[in-house]
């Protein structure tokens, strides 16, 4: 669970500021995934930095399941990304040498993962990789496979260390609709089965009624939150 509350971060712009967030709440339950929409400006991509611990707001807090982590230091901000969050970006950016079951094994390894526990991961990223239809893939690199299958990767790649929340943003800014269409309803599903927190920024107005909730966003501020029909 992710709950905002009260969210305001500006920027400096020359002479003045700029609200990136203005008084933003939202709370996204276990289980559920909350569509974030909003044109270019609107405060999507902030609000994500936000939630992931990468930017601190000038006020209001941000709390994971009950906790408090808007104080955070540096380092702790770090340990606990690497323990409570996964963080899908609009681009895979996987690594050229590395398998696709090695891209999910090396995050774990950059956090200090024993290597003796090499074997274990292994396993699990497999487990991973056969949940998105990819295991038929796992070893290959990403110049074998599609973009759709490296985002897949991605996706694995973020639940890795089974996050209690799960930040994405754009997941299928470089897919087409068959293809995008695929992958929202992926994270869906997998958001329901590991019981994540799901925020999904997207500009697709298509993928919208697949979500639990929808926030749209202008001027860094929420102006609609709805559920939609379905």
């Amino acid at each position: 669970m992710i709950e905002l509350d009260n969210i305001t971060l500006e920027f400096p712009d020359g002479d003045s500021t700029v609200k990136a967030l203005d008084d933003v709440s939202l709370t996204v339950e276990k289980g559920k995934t909350a569509g974030i929409t909003g044109p270019s400006g609107s405060g999507k991509s902030s609000l994500l930095a936000v939630a992931s611990t990468l930017i601190k707001p000038q006020s209001g807090s941000v709390r994971i399941d009950g906790k408090e982590v808007t104080g955070l230091s540096h380092k702790e901000a770090s340990k606990l990304r690497s323990s409570k969050l996964g963080i899908v970006f609009q681009q895979a950016n996987l690594i050229a040498s590395l398998k696709s079951w090695e891209q999910l094994v090396a995050v774990t390894e950059l956090e200090g993962v024993a290597r003796s526990k090499r074997a274990e991961l292994r396993s699990k990223a497999f487990e991973l990789l056969d949940l998105t239809g990819m295991s038929d893939h796992a070893e290959k690199r990403p110049h074998q496979l599609s973009g759709g299958q490296r985002q897949r990767v991605n996706i694995c790649r973020a639940l890795m260390n089974e996050p209690a929340v799960l930040l994405v943003d754009e997941p299928t800014s470089a897919l087409d609709q068959e293809r995008g269409h695929e992958i929202i309803e992926l994270i869906r599903r997998l958001t329901k089965e590991k019981n994540t927190a799901t925020l999904l920024v997207t500009h697709d107005q298509t993928h919208l009624p697949l979500m639990d909730a929808v926030v749209t966003m202008i001027d860094g501020k929420i102006v609609e939150s709805i559920l939609p029909v379905k």
